[in-house]
């Protein structure tokens, strides 16, 4: 649509930037001359009518020529030269010929053509025909051939609307495929603002509208239409299925009305067979033909729809013995467009053939009437009383009964009843819940327990089904389903799982502490009925205040599990975490390792993951990447699908630990489309601030501040201490490797330091070292002197490391004090972390020792012992790809007056190649935009030793100011 018309609409083209660059530059060409034709390929709704309306919006905006518009009309179809008919009749000025000439006698291809050219010879013309795939066939055939022949010169361009491409081979074609999230969102805001309720809008409803109308525009306007403003704000429930998709399902289903029937009754039972498999898995091609068999489909109709798509209007695609829909909108507008009366029958065929009696079983099932004279036959079956299998015929089952005999493997079979069941019917919504059960994946048991919700009959009963409901779809991995679920449970008071199931979902999406109320009280109302989900409870109340980082409220929701828990791993971890928190340390480590020894024997994700903290928390950091790695094969293999982002993320935390960044990185990442895809941005802000570390270390300074900026962008808002912690850390870590070390200490001070600010307890300890180096370097430590906050950062780090078992802590730990130390004792400290190092392995860390030490030795003078240690860290950091940090050993090795090949040599020329080593660092920093106090903390060199430099660099490349130095070297 047009910006003139949209003043007053809801409408507007949203996502679409690509589509009209490409519009555009068919019009320009136009206007320069130069004709063209192009394609616009749609599926109704998604908006392809207000892309042709825009291009002549736009055409008619430069008033530089006419345009021929017309839109198929279906009833005309069959009526030859129609189409161009209505497209003449649409021309501004009289033509050469009246019109109804054109009904009469036809028009050739090639006078059409010559037509065109004729009415574009002064002014460029533009002709649009919308729905064309609905065109009389003459029209169709005619324009076609015109416009493969309109090219440079010919001052005429043709835009043509169709629902796909078959009939218009030869010209250029685009295809118009649904909105992404952000314009989906950006059009329900546009929408629901016209209607003067954006600020109002639910976000469950919100989530339940983009989800339904699946990036089509027109579906989406149609749905947020028929809610009345109650329903947007989430005061009253919306009605379910949403009402409002019922004009463009029509338009998909009309695409198929011109199939025989047979083969419409096919497509019906194919939609069907759907209804019990997982979102986009497809039918059972097997099913499908023992179904389509006793509807009495001849085998010719099977073969020319499954085996080619032309037979089905390509509505059908075959990918092995799945049977899929080319379009989920396709699948629905078939089963909204047939009856009632015709779904029920379908679904009831389809429950029959999948239900398995148990040997022995009385009956239990009343085959269908079956004809063999064609797809009228599945009618038939209508009338038929369609019984489960679930007690005898006679017998008068007690409550439960039913629910009883149903298993797992019936699952499939009793979805298919439920879809057939013309009303609520509790003993079927019994059998429902009884069989969505494990082995179903999570998925499957979500699906089964809703439509055991919507054929109960007691109130709390439902409301207790869609809740069960809700966590299975959580569980399964979509958060945004299990809030609509939970929505639709109401708030009944006698079932008190919601609770649960929204504090777990707050867990991942939303502020800590506000998860950490919910699920405490969550496990109070539990606990008198239900203590396995009061202990979950319990656990994710303790998870939350693990990421606010609050210490008491963690140590209160630990203490708070029962004593009689029955999972020792379980009970020596809450009990070894206790301790640490109480600091009995002996006590604690002592109980976490009996834990790391119980988990080791355990096969369920949440305990392999509380066996990494656990190991975490002892300093075993290789046990924590074994515990990773077992609990992320077992997620991998059996889910559920919303543990895959914890467990990458426990993974790659662990990873970093231990120094290895790549696979940290790696699993991160995956980690952290997992979060998206499952709808946890609290996750996502944990894997960010883990891919800063990592960046911060083997990537760019860009990469690591997106990431930090991200992590911090969710943490702040949500308050995840440990997030903010890492994303902070990661940053000074990056500034001290381009050897801004004052900026690195300012951002570490309030982390370490006790107030308001101070980190995370869990990791603020392993920021220490980073914010030691960054001090004394900075000029901002007093040497261990009284009242020094690094000096006390040390002392504190000091007694950390006597309760852990990190391999890399002692040697972290000499290295501060060989920073802090006097004189006459910094080498012998230096040394001392050096062999810690020998012990525990680990190349970055030993090389950042390296680089300090002969730094040191540099500065004293003792060149020829500080390129020993230089060029090992120099070598070192290349070998972890540290790019920041083999910068800067590479700039101590050349001030130690070793030639170092500079980062220019393999591509050209450097500007800097003239000057001495130290004065390369002096100019790179003044280029920076570093003060001469700034470079002189920086090379640990006095300000009159950088301004002399300074001048001989000025001098030797023949600059006058620090912008010209700055210009001369972004070259």
């Amino acid at each position: 649509m047009t910006p003139s018309t949209t003043v007053h609409s809801p409408l507007r083209l949203y996502g679409r930037s690509g589509e009209l660059a490409i519009v555009d530059t068919l019009l320009a060409r136009l206007h320069q001359g130069d004709g063209g034709a192009l394609v616009l390929t749609a599926l109704p709704g998604v908006g392809r009518t207000a892309l042709l309306d825009e291009a002549v919006a736009a055409h008619r905006d430069r008033r530089t020529g006419p345009v021929l518009y017309a839109t198929a009309a279906p009833a005309e179809q069959r009526l030859p030269y129609s189409g161009l008919h209505a497209l003449l009749c649409s021309a501004p000025g009289p033509l050469p010929s009246p019109p109804d000439r054109v009904l009469r006698d036809g028009i050739s291809p090639t006078a059409l053509l010559a037509l065109l050219r004729q009415l574009g010879a002064d002014r460029p013309l533009l002709v649009c025909v919308d729905d064309a795939h609905a065109w009389d066939p003459d029209s169709r055939d005619a324009l076609v051939f015109a416009a493969r022949r309109l090219g440079a010169g010919s001052r005429v361009a043709v835009l043509i609307g169709a629902g796909d491409e078959t009939s218009f081979a030869g010209l250029p074609a685009l295809r118009l495929g649904p909105l992404g999230d952000d314009a989906a969102a950006a059009l329900l805001d546009r929408i629901t603002d016209a209607a003067g309720a954006a600020d109002r809008v639910d976000p469950v409803v919100r989530g339940e509208l983009l989800r339904e109308a699946a990036g089509n525009p027109r579906l989406l306007a149609g749905l947020a239409a028929r809610l009345t403003p109650g329903q947007l704000a989430g005061r009253t429930p919306p009605p379910y299925p949403l009402p409002g998709a019922e004009e463009v399902l029509d338009a998909h289903a009309a695409r198929l009305d011109g199939l025989p029937p047979d083969t419409r009754t096919l497509l019906l039972l194919a939609a069907a067979a759907q209804e019990h498999e997982p979102e986009g898995a497809g039918a059972d091609v097997t099913l499908l033909l023992r179904a389509a068999a006793s509807a009495g489909l001849g085998p010719a109709v099977l073969d020319q729809a499954l085996l080619t798509p032309a037979g089905t209007a390509g509505a059908l695609q075959r990918a092995g013995d799945r049977l899929h829909f080319s379009h989920p909108l396709l699948r629905r507008a078939v089963l909204h467009r047939a009856s009632p009366q015709h779904r029920r029958a379908v679904h009831g065929l389809l429950a029959t053939l999948l239900t398995t009696v148990p040997p022995g079983a009385r009956g239990g099932v009343r085959r269908p009437q079956r004809r063999t004279t064609g797809a009228g036959s599945v009618a038939n079956a209508s009338s038929v009383s369609y019984i489960p299998p679930l007690a005898r015929p006679g017998d008068a089952p007690a409550p439960g009964a039913g629910a009883r005999a149903a298993v797992p493997s019936m699952l499939p079979a009793l979805v298919q009843w439920a879809c057939a069941a013309a009303g609520p019917d509790d003993r079927l919504a019994d059998a429902l819940e009884a069989a969505a059960v494990a082995p179903r994946p999570h998925a499957e048991r979500a699906a089964a327990l809703a439509r055991a919700a919507v054929l109960s009959t007691d109130e709390a009963t439902r409301a207790a089904r869609f809740t069960d409901a809700a966590e299975q779809t959580r569980l399964a991995g979509d958060a945004g389903r299990a809030r609509a679920l939970l929505a639709r449970a109401g708030t009944h008071p006698a079932h008190h799982g919601a609770h649960l199931v929204r504090g777990l979902l707050a867990l991942r999406d939303g502020p800590a502490a506000d998860a950490h109320e919910a699920l405490l009280t969550a496990a109070a109302l539990l606990a008198p009925h239900d203590p396995p989900r009061a202990l979950d409870a319990q656990l994710g109340a303790a998870e939350a205040a693990w990421a606010m980082g609050d210490a008491l409220a963690y140590l209160d929701a630990m203490t708070r599990i029962p004593v009689a828990v029955t999972d020792p791993a379980l009970a020596q971890y809450r009990d070894g975490m206790s301790a640490v928190l109480c600091g009995r340390i002996a006590e604690g480590q002592a109980l976490l390792r009996r834990c790391l020894d119980s988990a080791g024997r355990a096969h369920d994700p949440a305990t392999l993951m509380r066996g990494g903290v656990s190991a975490l928390v002892l300093g075993d950091i290789d046990a924590a990447c074994r515990f990773g790695t077992r609990a992320l094969a077992v997620v991998r293999s059996a889910g559920p699908e919303a543990l895959l982002p914890q467990a990458l993320e426990h993974l790659a935390y662990a990873e970093l630990r231990a120094g290895r960044h790549g696979p940290a990185r790696a699993h991160a990442r995956e980690g952290l489309h997992a979060a998206r895809r499952t709808g946890q941005p609290n996750t996502a802000s944990h894997l960010h601030a883990v891919l800063a570390l990592a960046a911060s270390v083997e990537g760019g300074p860009e990469a690591c501040a997106t990431h930090a900026d991200a992590a911090l962008a969710g943490a702040g808002p949500h308050g995840l201490a440990q997030a903010a912690t890492l994303a902070t850390w990661a940053l000074a870590r990056a500034d001290l490797a381009a050897g801004r070390s004052g900026a690195a200490a300012a951002r570490l001070d309030p982390l370490v330091r006790p107030g308001p600010r101070r980190g995370h307890f869990a990791t603020r300890m392993l920021a220490v070292p980073c914010y030691v180096e960054a001090s004394v370097l900075a000029g901002r430590a007093d040497r261990g002197r009284g009242g020094d906050p690094v000096a006390d950062a040390v002392a504190e780090f000091a007694v950390w490391v006597t309760r852990t078992t990190d391999p890399q802590a002692p040697a972290q730990l000499a290295r501060c004090r060989a920073l802090l130390a006097a004189p006459a004792d910094v080498a012998g400290r230096y040394e001392e972390a050096l062999a810690h190092h020998d012990r525990a392995g680990g190349d970055f860390e030993r090389a950042r020792t390296q680089l300090l030490y002969g730094a040191w030795l540099r500065r004293r003078r003792r060149t020829r012992e500080a390129r020993g240690p230089l060029r090992d860290a120099l070598v070192a950091f290349e070998r972890c790809g540290a790019r920041a940090w083999t910068d800067r050993a590479s700039g101590e090795l050349r001030a130690a007056g070793e030639a170092v090949e500079g980062p220019a040599a393999a591509g050209g020329t450097d500007p800097l190649s003239a000057l001495t080593p130290q004065q390369q660092r002096i100019a790179r920093c003044v280029a920076e935009g570093a003060t001469n106090r700034e470079v002189a903390l920086r090379l640990s060199v006095s300000t009159r030793t950088v301004d002399h430099h300074l001048r001989n660099v000025f001098a030797a490349l023949g600059v006058r100011s620090r912008t010209e130095l700055a210009r001369l070297l972004d070259r």
